[in-house]
């Protein structure tokens, strides 16, 4: 069966990343509409700590990805964002995936008055938690607060 070569041409373009697929797109939208791409840090006066607070970032790639990056200090990576809703209530749930832990993981995150943000869960596909109602399950501590950095785009 013969194809018509716009199709092929479409198919091709697809496979080298150069015209994102539709749920790209509605990421990229929820993503910019929510709010989130730029650096967040509990403190953007500080470096990036592990104990004191790490820089994460999201941004949009040419070729129409969402990457989530995490800078420790002493260690940085760099993630995927492979899926993302909002609910009526205004909570951002996002799908990332991390190679180096072979999951992806779900979080969500509500903006505060101010427009900083907070996680107020995060679990794997098992339904562990690491974040909970707000509070991280190991201690019952919040999730900190996380402010966005100066230069970071909107």
């Amino acid at each position: 069966m013969k194809r018509p070569l716009h199709t092929l041409t479409m198919a091709m373009l697809l496979c080298l990343g150069l015209v994102p697929p539709a749920h790209t797109k509605t990421l990229v939208k929820t993503v910019l509409g929510w709010g989130l791409i730029g650096s967040w840090s509990r403190d953007c006066s500080l470096p990036p700590d592990r104990e004191k607070g790490a820089v994460l970032s999201y941004e949009i790639r040419q070729d129409g990805r969402v990457m989530y990056r995490r800078d420790f200090g002493d260690t940085a990576d760099e993630n995927e964002v492979v899926g993302a809703s909002t609910t009526s209530e205004g909570v951002l749930n996002l799908l990332v995936f991390f190679p180096s832990f072979h999951q992806t993981r779900e979080f969500g995150l509500v903006k505060q008055p101010d427009g900083s943000m907070r996680a107020i869960y995060n679990h794997n596909k098992n339904g562990e938690y690491s974040i909970k109602n707000g509070k991280f399950v190991s201690s019952g501590q919040p999730a900190p607060i996380q402010h966005r950095c100066s230069g970071a785009s909107t």
